[in-house]
């Protein structure tokens, strides 16, 4: 995760991993709300359903999506 850019978006990978940057700041967990909310809507599922696993304070993260398997949540962040 890439906190404080100009826009949400997926921008590419890096080392194997989905590289997500995100407008909110890393102030006061708003960056972390701001990705799960990202990956939610990337994957079709609810909010409820995403939740950062570890790295809380990182910009390395392990989230888990309750309801899909492992390759559909890297199809759909993969996807443009």
């Amino acid at each position: 995760c890439q906190p404080g850019a100009r826009a949400t978006r997926l921008a590419g990978w890096h080392d194997g991993k989905p590289k997500v940057q995100l407008h909110a700041p890393p102030v006061d967990g708003a960056a972390n709300d701001a990705l799960v909310a990202f990956v939610a809507q990337r994957c079709g599922v609810p909010r409820a359903r995403v939740r950062i696993v570890s790295g809380h304070t990182s910009r390395i993260k392990r989230v888990a999506i309750d309801g899909i398997d492992d390759d559909t949540a890297l199809g759909a962040l993969s996807a443009p």
